[in-house]
């Protein structure tokens, strides 16, 4: 599954460089992350890194892009050979 910021977000700025996707990106008022690039950091890291600094906990599951952790390394793998 891939992650999404909700509207609690304060734009700390912490999120985005840790990112290993480079999947968050600063939208028209809040942060945003694209699901198309979303691993929640499944070839990188043990646990997704956005939540882990994330100080309002605003990161959750996104429910309208469910995955398995086997399809979210084959997009880690398609992304590698971007």
């Amino acid at each position: 599954m891939a992650l999404y910021i909700t509207d609690e977000c304060i734009n700390c700025d912490v999120c985005e460089p840790v990112c290993p996707n480079n999947a968050i990106y600063m939208g028209e008022e809040i942060y945003e992350i694209d699901p198309d690039f979303c691993t929640e950091c499944v070839g990188h890291f043990d646990e997704a890194q956005c939540v882990t600094v994330c100080p309002v906990d605003c990161i959750p599951v996104d429910p309208n892009h469910v995955e398995t952790k086997e399809q979210l390394q084959e997009k880690y793998i398609a992304i590698q050979q971007l």
